[in-house]
């Protein structure tokens, strides 16, 4: 009989721990050497044709195709000179993955001879095959048509894999009709209509604004794993989370990991994964150890929104490929592990013009912090009317095991400000800031009117229990999950907050058209935004039960599964928000909600299987055959006529567990057949959430006791204290 779990502990104990030496270059000499940068792109082109692409990204005109053969030639030019002999069209489809077509350069011209070619139109579009990706509807299987079109905006890069190297050109990808099926088209339009409204309302600030632009630091946690208990957990290889699992005695209680000393061989995974991210333009800065055991996080510095966004799906690619050369695997799961924290991707947002200013920075002037004030209450505003729509943006299975434990954020969504920018609301609503004269350092003097108190920088804690906190000087929306694409969050946040904007000033500009002088008018509107937005700003613990009652009273939605927070896409609001601001169309809602239940579903129902068979193939039979042994125990003792009682008694509850156990399995699977017979996907989502996952607890409980009672040496899978102290 072969025990998997055994078989795992020798080959990691075992394997060499041979760790290669590094010759240690400044980052500066080889960041995005395998990125086709600004610079490289000037050097390869005419100044005619370099100039004719900078006016089409600056005024978002279309390339011709004159244009986009001229730095096809200048893209092929460089790849080739890296040695590169292939090139993909690079894009981000609804399955939580990157997806590519890798096609040669090399052709046969007319005359058979041998060719590398890569022209404009091989540059600008390619053709997937869109039956095979989620399309929610929008595709039938026999409407295979769809197509990739290049983004200007994202750089081309190589991706160096074993020595063979091949040219990403970033994408989106569209349905034959034009619907999006990915993750990025809806961002990009979100990105335009953000800058369109938010440049409306800089420019009551500062006339020479042209350009607002949406910017994003995301921090990646992440669990990493010895490759050998990887494969030794069919549940992690299928699902990336421990559907069993006793606690260890030692979790993360004693608080010892966090930015503790990192492993030896972690930090080598670490160093290796800096310089593949750095080669291909990744601004990676910080690492550290996480709160739990064997958890571990990343962060690079602010980018632009979409560029962040293509950085962090790459870098969730990247991780995974260079875990596996050091045996390792990366879990990028939400919870991989009951009973410790899990994983998140704090999504950092704010927004800078083009004159160098963050709209979301307090000022040096009174002017400043009066626009610093807009776009922050806006910010809020934008959040109170539309939470639905933010929690829907974050709502995946896989996250429903974190949201609500006590290290994400609750399902609730509040803002945290701080007591110093509470009280600057309250004054401004309440037209009285004679209690708020303060001599701190940092105050910001704010004397453009007198109801506007100073407003300092960095003045108040950190709420690690928020879903979206003010930082100082950018909003952390804390509640996307670790394996999540930061497209869609980035995307409901621009979309919510350019529809508040465009919204505020078209009030505003009414107010001046009365006879209101601009900064009264403004004043005027910020004052309604504060008054109707003050029930979502919580500066307290988020955990607790009392803001869930006190949430409650407030009107604040309490959604705690996926199937229900995604029915915020189909409401008649959300239809309209997107569609007007050209983000979705009705019919792209409306697939996506389909998309993502399917979804949950497929991830519910492989974990239903996983529960079913690693029990019925490994669990089960592990705890008979030790159970046999008892029973084989006890009948000696009493032929010896010595009294066991402490061996029946572990044998009654090893048999009660595992009757339970079976029981659960057979209840699981009446409860999942049920479920087939269902009509729409929404009810069967809901049915798989409500009457089928809630069993798989039920059957765990069971299933862990047993791994306490069971001898160790018969146990088949590797417990949490191997998995996460072998490193």
């Amino acid at each position: 009989m072969i025990n998997h779990r055994g078989s795992a502990l020798n080959l990691f104990l075992s394997r060499p721990k041979n760790l290669k030496e590094r010759e240690n270059k400044k980052i500066s000499s080889y960041y995005a050497e395998n990125v086709f940068t600004d610079a490289k792109l000037r050097s390869y082109l005419s100044n005619d044709a370099y100039k004719a692409y900078n006016q089409s990204i600056e005024q978002g005109q279309k390339i011709t195709r004159e244009l986009a053969d001229q730095i096809a030639a200048a893209l092929k030019s460089w790849a080739m000179e890296k040695g590169t002999t292939h090139y993909t069209h690079w894009f981000q489809p609804l399955t939580g993955s990157t997806a590519e077509k890798h096609d040669s350069f090399f052709t046969l011209s007319g005359n058979g001879s041998p060719v590398e070619k890569f022209d404009g139109d091989a540059l600008v579009q390619a053709e997937p095959d869109a039956s095979s990706f989620p399309s929610g509807g929008l595709r039938a299987t026999f409407e295979a048509r769809g197509y990739t079109a290049w983004d200007p905006m994202s750089p081309a890069f190589i991706m160096d894999i074993a020595g063979s190297k091949t040219l990403c050109i970033p994408t989106v990808f569209i349905s034959y009709n034009g619907e999006a099926l990915d993750h990025k088209a809806p961002l990009l339009r979100s990105i335009e209509a953000l800058d369109k409204a938010a440049t409306g309302v800089a420019r009551y600030f500062d006339r020479f604004v042209n350009k607002v632009s949406a910017t994003l630091g995301w921090e990646q946690e992440y669990f990493l794993i010895d490759k050998a208990m990887y494969y030794a957990r069919p549940d992690l290889m299928s699902s990336g989370r421990t559907v069993f699992g006793r606690g260890p005695a030692k979790g993360q209680q004693l608080e010892d990991h966090y930015f503790g000393a990192i492993p030896e061989r972690v930090y080598s995974f670490m160093v290796d994964l800096e310089m593949e991210c750095h080669k291909l333009g990744i601004p990676v800065r910080t690492r550290h150890n996480e709160v739990a055991p064997s958890q571990f996080e990343c962060a690079p510095m602010f980018e632009m929104a979409n560029i962040a966004v293509d950085h962090n799906s790459l870098l969730m690619d990247l991780m995974d490929r260079v875990a596996r050369r050091h045996h390792l695997i990366v879990l990028l799961h939400e919870k991989p592990f009951a009973g410790i924290n899990g994983s998140g991707k704090h999504n950092n947002w704010s927004m800078s013009t083009d004159t160098g200013t963050n709209l979301l920075g307090p000022g040096k002037t009174p002017r400043n912090n009066l626009q610093f004030l807009t776009f922050f209450v806006n910010t809020i505003k934008a959040v109170h009317d539309n939470s639905d729509l933010l929690r829907a943006c974050i709502a995946a299975e896989s996250n429903d095991y974190r949201l609500g434990a006590n290290e994400a954020p609750p399902a609730i969504i509040s803002v945290f400000i701080g007591e110093y920018l509470s009280k600057v609301l309250e004054a401004i609503e309440s037209r009285a800031d004679q209690d708020l004269k303060e001599d701190e350092e940092n105050n910001l003097k704010l004397d453009i009117h007198k109801m506007i108190p100073d407003v300092m920088m960095d003045n108040t804690d950190r709420n690690r229990t928020s879903p979206f906190a003010f930082t100082g000087n950018k909003f952390e929306f804390r509640a996307v999950g670790s394996s999540a694409n930061c497209a869609d969050p980035m995307m409901v946040l621009n979309t919510i907050v350019a529809n508040q904007l465009n919204e505020f000033k078209e009030k505003v500009d009414k107010h001046i058209e009365a006879g209101d002088k601009k900064d009264s008018a403004i004043l005027k509107e910020l004052r309604a935004c504060i008054k109707s937005s003050k029930n979502i700003l919580f500066e307290g613990d988020n955990y607790s039960e009392a803001w869930a009652n006190e949430a409650e009273k407030r009107g604040l939605p309490n959604v705690k599964t996926t199937p229900t927070a995604l029915d915020a896409y189909t409401t008649k609001k959300a239809k309209e928000i997107f569609s007007k601001n050209n983000i979705l169309s009705e019919k792209e809602q409306e697939a996506r909600h389909e998309i993502y239940l399917e979804n949950y579903i497929k991830k519910v129902e492989i974990e239903s299987s996983l529960v079913e068979e690693l029990t019925m193939n490994q669990i089960l039979p592990a705890c008979i055959r030790f159970q046999t042994d008892l029973f084989q125990n006890i009948k000696a003792s009493s032929e010896a006529g010595i009294p066991n009682k402490t061996a029946q008694t572990i044998a009654k509850s090893v048999s009660a567990h595992i009757d339970e156990v079976y029981a659960g399995i057979e209840k699981m699977k009446a409860a999942r057949s049920k479920v087939h017979h269902l009509n729409t996907t929404r009810d069967k989502a809901i049915a798989l959430c409500d009457q089928v996952k809630p069993l798989f607890l039920e059957i765990r409980s069971h299933v862990d006791d047993l791994e306490l009672l069971v001898e160790d040496k018969y146990w088949p899978l590797p417990k949490y204290r191997e998995i996460l102290f072998n490193r």
